[in-house]
Parts: C-alpha cells; structure tokens; sequence
C-alpha cells in the first residue's frame, strides 16, 4: 500500500466524501455545484464549527434586568418560515343562536383567528480574539478569554432583542382602537396635580380589554413615578398616607396582576466611534398585557399579546482566523434564530408617555 493510499485509509469517511465532491465538482460530473456544495452539508460539515461548551455557556446565560422573555416568551417552532395564529377576539366572543330544529343541524362558529406566516430572522454578533490573548491566558487560573467573550456577546445579543420587544410593545400602532390613552400636561403621573391620577389610569386599562390584563410594563423612569406617586401611596398604604414608595408586589396586588415588569434596559444610540449616547430601552410608557406562558405561536386556542418564535437553539462556536492580529486567532460567534410576534392586540392596553 503507499503512503498515498495508507493516508487516504486513515481520513475520516465523511472528509473522504466531501473531497470526492470537490473532485466531481472541478471535472464537471456534478452539473450544479451548488447541489454537490448542499449534499455535502448534508454531512454535517459545517463551515462555523459550533462548540458544546460554549454554547452551552450561551444558552445558560441570563441577564436578570432584562425582561423581553418575560414580557413575549419564548416558543420553538418548526421550520424557519412557520405559520401561526393572529386572533380577532370579536368573533370568539359573539354569542350565535344556538337552537336546533328537529331536522336541522346546529349553526357553525368560526372562532376569530387568522393563520399568518411569519420567518424567524438570524441574529448573531462576532468577536475576533487574538492568539496572544489565547496563550497569554495560559498562565490566568480559571480564565478562558473565548467563553468570555461569549458571555459578553451573549448579553449584547439580548440587548438588541430587548430593544427589539420594547419598540414593539411601546409601539401605540400595535394596539386595537379604543385600548390606548395618551396621557399629557396635568394627567401625567410625573405632575403633582390632582388631575395626575395612575389608580385611575391602570384601572380603567384593566376594564378596557376583553381579557383581562395580568402583567404590567413600565419603563424604570415612569415606575419610580408611579411608585412614589402620593395617589399610589394612599391606595396601598390605606391609613391616610400620602407618602412612601410602593414595591411591585404592591402595587401587583392592588391591581390584582401576576407580575410588574420594570424595564431597565440601556443602550448606545450613538453611531460606532462616537462619544457615546446612553438611552433607555423601554421609554416613557406603560403597557397593560394579557400574557400566557403556555400560548404557542403554531398552537390554537390558547392567547397572549406577545409571543417569540425560535428556530432551534442559541449557538456558540469558534473559527480560525489567520487575519487577526500577526498570529492570527479565533472569531468567536453567538447567535440564535427568533421572532417577535403580536398575536392578539385586543390583550393589551398602551398608556403613552405616562411622564414628561
């Protein structure tokens, strides 16, 4: 046997079949290359090698100040182009006539939802971190550079996905006619006027939607203002007092709601290079929601304002780089396949710039 053939015997079979379609490919036997290029992903070679511990460290990872997932859970689905339900609650809550004749069948409901099509997008950020980086953490106990950049990676990505779910649930367009108020001058919660009144506000929120909200979401500078509004301290505090700060659980209780959501979110509105300009993800608002955790996009019956289809997993992995630094190193990425849907604009109740 040569050396030739003993080094081919010792290749993987998987590398042995992509190389014979490389070859089939260069001579013209395969007539699309972009066919011959798909059957070898088939093989599972993939050009951005995905690693199982850092993914794992991305999967894992969880910023606890950011609220997107609570306010629009996540939900996988099948396929990256998928088909999910956009209810109209109207229909569902129109009482037919529901006598049968003797020879007749029973009049047909249609419930209220319409089957949508929706992708999910691809989003993902990259790293390069040099060999030296690499080798110099040798000698650091404990320190691996690329889960660390990882990591940060990880909760950059889910900034974005933050921003992304504020500017859809802050967004009045999103909201059925009749549920969203703007408030202005004297009825804002940052006035100290008798017609600033958010007990009010919230409840006839409440009253508005045809299923009643059980989660609320407020930007941080709206909910310091309504936590030390004097109106919020009397209803929760109940013996005259006109003064103090409420806590969520609080004011969850008084409202009768599962959860209140602070978003605190921040974020860099200045372009690349600039002196930076910090903004808050969730701005001067509040959202009144109906929300449940169990309510799959592809899954009929059951209704939430906001869902998230995910495609498979977030991912994680490293690839070689030769043009990073004189020693070349590794690009580190992390990414995931999602999107943000509203499913039912009638579970919802948008109070706009609650402060000034």
């Amino acid at each position: 046997m040569t050396r030739f053939t003993q080094m081919l015997a010792r290749l993987d079979l998987r590398i042995m079949i992509f190389l014979a379609l490389l070859v089939a490919i260069a001579l013209g036997w395969v007539p699309d290359p972009a066919a011959g290029l798909a059957a070898a992903a088939v093989l599972n070679i993939a050009p951005f090698p995905t690693r199982p511990d850092y993914t794992a460290i991305a999967v894992a990872y969880r910023n606890e100040r950011l609220i997107a997932d609570d306010v629009a859970p996540r939900h996988p689905v099948g396929a990256k182009e998928f088909k999910y339900w956009k209810y109209r609650l109207a229909d569902g809550f129109t009482i037919p006539d529901t006598r049968v004749g003797r020879k007749s069948a029973p009049n047909q409901v249609e419930f209220g939802a319409d089957e949508a099509t929706a992708s999910v997008e691809d989003h993902g950020l990259d790293d390069p971190v040099p060999q030296d980086d690499i080798d110099a953490a040798k000698n650091i106990p404990n320190y691996d550079p690329l889960a660390d950049t990882t990591l940060m990676l990880t909760d950059t990505m889910l900034l974005a996905r933050e921003k992304r779910v504020a500017d859809m649930v802050f967004d009045d367009t999103q909201y059925a006619v009749g549920n969203k108020v703007t408030l202005a001058g004297n009825d804002r919660w940052d006035v100290n006027h008798a017609d600033s009144d958010p007990v009010a506000d919230v409840l006839t929120g409440l009253d508005a939607c045809i299923m009643r909200p059980n989660i609320m979401t407020i930007g941080r500078l709206a909910w310091t203002k309504l936590s030390t509004h004097t109106k919020m301290a009397a209803a929760v505090f109940k013996q005259g007092s006109t003064s103090g700060i409420v806590t969520r659980q609080m004011v969850a209780d008084l409202f009768e709601l599962d959860e209140v959501l602070v978003g605190e979110g921040w974020i860099n509105t200045a372009k690349k290079g600039q002196t930076p300009v910090m903004a808050r993800c969730w701005g001067k608002h509040c959202a009144l929601l109906y929300r449940d955790k169990l309510a799959k996009p592809q899954q009929r019956g059951r209704m939430s304002f906001a869902v998230t289809a995910q495609f498979g997993g977030r991912i994680a992995g490293t690839i070689a780089d030769p043009n990073i630094g004189l020693k070349g190193g590794q690009k580190v990425r992390v990414g995931e396949q999602v999107k943000e849907l509203i499913t039912a604009n009638d579970l919802g109740y948008f109070l706009k710039t609650v402060i000034s």
